[in-house]
């Protein structure tokens, strides 16, 4: 099993989420989070500078087969992209075991 942890924008999110649906992965967990950045220059508007060090963004965390994980790290990536600088981050990470509580049931079984 992979877990994946994805950090996206905010303004992204419904897409990401609608794109997970589609290719069925109907549970994960997410979280607004605010983090630092490598973007050094501030933003404009309205002649005002604005700082972006400090970056809203959600943090999505999901569990899949090993056989899904591209599948699920593609339809991030694609759902997630504006082509600009703090479209986010994506890791994978082995998962080593799974436990329903209510049932018991280990591995991937626990997850359905």
């Amino acid at each position: 099993m992979k877990k994946i942890e994805a950090i996206i924008r905010k303004s992204r999110y419904k897409e990401v989420k609608d794109a997970l649906h589609a290719i069925e992965v109907n549970f994960f967990s997410y979280w607004d989070v605010t983090g630092v950045g490598n973007e050094k220059m501030g933003h404009v508007y309205r002649g005002v500078t604005y700082s972006t060090s400090d970056i809203q963004r959600r943090y999505l965390s999901i569990v899949v087969s090993d056989e899904f994980s591209d599948k699920t790290v593609k339809a991030i990536m694609d759902a997630a992209y504006t082509g600009k600088v703090g479209d986010g981050k994506v890791f994978v990470s082995d998962v080593q075991e799974t436990y329903r509580i209510r049932t018991s049931e280990t591995g991937y079984s626990a997850l359905k």
